[in-house]
This record gives structure tokens, sequence and C-alpha cells, in this order.
């Protein structure tokens, strides 16, 4: 008992001098320092993985489409609702040129509003729909792609905005100002001060590029004012035979002071028989919120001694706001023979 406040008191100056030995070590201004070099190094190698996984110069944009519609009168009366989803990614090395490739997909099992009237896209599972790289030469922009239409570069003059595929954007002339492309595509287009400008391109299959079949070219030429705007192409196409068709297209518009209307004609020869067609539209760029539209076309291009067939669309969009707009509409597309289809729908978009 008597050893025990002896050791006792032989072990508190050993305790005070291990606990100022441990404080006097412990510099905090040193620790935040190594604790703020690790966290700078580290947020170094997060930046460099940032930078190099997605260049700060690409861009995504994303959008899909709905329509919910009924037709009587077709094949099969029903009532579907289908979708499309599109991806748009676009980067630039230089800052002039574009290097843009689309993504697509939509309803495993479309309806024949989706596919055969609305013309969205289809399948399912995401297609790339085209891979097109944009530069300039000179004064001129040139394109080349794959799965690129063949009018890619051409400058249409049309300010319709349809709402089938029945009527396109191209103002009835798809097959010559809105020529779609054969696979490997090369144009090139020049504008003018003055408001002019000249285009052409060429399109042909993978398996034989500007061989003797399975190829096609065009030539555009388009004026634009402040009110006004026309524009012409030539396209001539082998559609993969020895039989070439040429297909000329014209289209314009007129700006009024509450109305802009726009028309289009077209026509086609195979050396054998010749065809046509026309287009007609008005749109009302301000009624209420929204926008108006209405056309009659011809379904498709007709020879002299066929049964010319129309189709005619009305419809009407507004935005709900900055990433969705609504547009309801009816069309009326005859039928040589048989039953005059109607139908009506109503289209989401959404942009993001």
């Amino acid at each position: 008992m008597l050893v025990a406040p002896a050791s006792l008191g032989l072990l508190a100056p050993m305790a005070a001098t291990a606990n100022e030995v441990t404080i006097n070590d412990f510099n905090a201004a040193e620790e935040i320092a190594v604790t703020n070099s690790r966290v700078d190094g580290l947020e170094a190698r997060l930046n460099n993985f940032e930078a190099g996984s997605f260049s700060e110069t690409t861009t995504a944009s994303f959008s899909v489409d709905t329509v919910l519609g009924a037709i009587d009168g077709a094949s099969s009366e029903t009532t579907s609702l289908d979708f499309q989803f599109n991806i748009g990614l676009s980067t630039s090395f230089t800052g002039e040129d574009s290097l843009d490739i689309a993504i697509d997909s939509g309803s495993p099992s479309p309806s024949i509003m989706s596919s055969g009237i609305m013309g969205f896209d289809s399948g399912g599972a995401l297609t790339v729909d085209g891979v097109t790289y944009s530069f300039p030469v000179g004064g001129a922009s040139m394109v080349v792609g794959d799965s690129t239409d063949l009018s890619t570069a051409f400058t249409g003059a049309c300010t319709y905005s349809a709402f089938t595929d029945l009527t396109p954007d191209d103002c009835g002339t798809g097959n010559s100002m809105g020529a779609g492309g054969k696979g490997v595509t090369a144009a090139m287009s020049y504008g003018f001060d003055s408001g002019f400008s000249l285009a052409g391109g060429v399109t042909s299959g993978n398996a034989e590029i500007l061989g003797d079949e399975a190829d096609a070219f065009g030539l555009n030429a388009a004026y634009s004012a402040d009110s006004y705007g026309v524009a012409v192409a030539y396209v001539s196409d082998d559609g993969g035979t020895s039989t070439d068709t040429t297909f000329w297209g014209l289209n314009g518009y007129y700006t009024f002071d509450l109305a802009s209307l726009s028309a289009g004609f077209e026509t086609s020869d195979d050396g054998t028989t010749e065809k046509s067609g026309y287009f007609v539209g008005l749109s009302f760029p301000e009624v209420g919120p929204g926008t108006a539209n209405i056309a009659a076309a011809t379904t498709g291009l007709f020879a002299d001694s066929e049964t010319e067939t129309l189709v005619y669309e009305a419809s009407y969009s507004y935005a709900l706001n900055d990433g969705m707009t609504i547009t309801p509409g009816i069309f009326i597309k005859e039928v040589d023979g048989a039953d005059d289809e109607t139908g009506v729908a109503v289209k989401t978009s959404f942009s993001f």
C-alpha cells in the first residue's frame, strides 16, 4: 500500500510528458495543407477524365414525338398511339466544321397512322440514321456522309409546316427538292450575298460508289428575298436499273401580312411515261397562341391517263412551354376506286 502512491507519483509526470509530445507533434496548418493538396489532386484527375470522355464542343439534342389518332376508311380502322425518339449529336473541331450523327428509334410495331401517315421512325431499337461531316471549302460549304440525303445541301422555298407525311415539308417536291440518299453522299453549296444560292450533290450505294447502278445526282438553285422565295431542283436517278428517271421540282412562297402562301410542282420522266404532281398550302402564324396550317396536294405523281387523287390536311400548333408543342389536326386522303381515308390525330412533340 505504501508503494502504490509512490508509483502513481512517478507515472503522472510520464503521462503529462506523453500528452505534451502528442499535442506538440500535431500541426493543424500542416494537416490542412496536406488535405487540400490531396483534394486538388483528386479534382485534377476528375477534370482530366471528364475532358477526355466528352468534348467541350459536343452538343446533344433529344426529341420525342407521339401521335394519338384514328383513321376511318382505311384497311384497318383502329385507334392507335405511336411514338418516335430522336437523338442528334454534333461536334466541331475547327469552329467552322460540324460532325453530326442522327440516332432514331420508334414504336416496335407501328400502326398505319405512324408509318403510313405521319412518317415516324420505327423498330424499337436505337439506329444510326446518318453520319454527316460538313466543312468549308473556300467560300462554299461541303457535306459528305453516310445515309445522308442527296438534297442535304439544297435550299428550298417553302414556309409551310406539314402535319402529316402526305404533304411533306418540301411542298410536295419530295423526289427532287427533298431527294433521299442511297448510302454515300457528297454535296456542295454556295450562297451569294444577293440571296441567290447554288448546290449540287451525288449519292451512291455503299456496294458500288459511282458505279454503273444505284447512283443519283442533282442540282439546285434558289433565290430568297424578304417576303418571297423560289427554288428549282433537278435530279437524275437510275433507281438501281439501266433506266434513268429525271425529276424536276419547283417551289416558292410569298408572305402576306396575315399569312404565307407556299406552292410546289414536280414532274418525272423515265423515258416512257411523264408524270406530275402539285401542292398548295397556307400558314397563319398568329392565330391566338399558335399557328394554323391548311393544305391540299396530289397523293403522288400521276400521268395524264391516270386518275389523280388528292390529300387535304388542316392543323393547329401551339407551344405549351419551351419544350412541349401540341398539334391537333385532321386529314382526308382520296383513294381511287375505294372509300376515302379520313383521320384525326393529336401530335405531341417534346424537345430537350
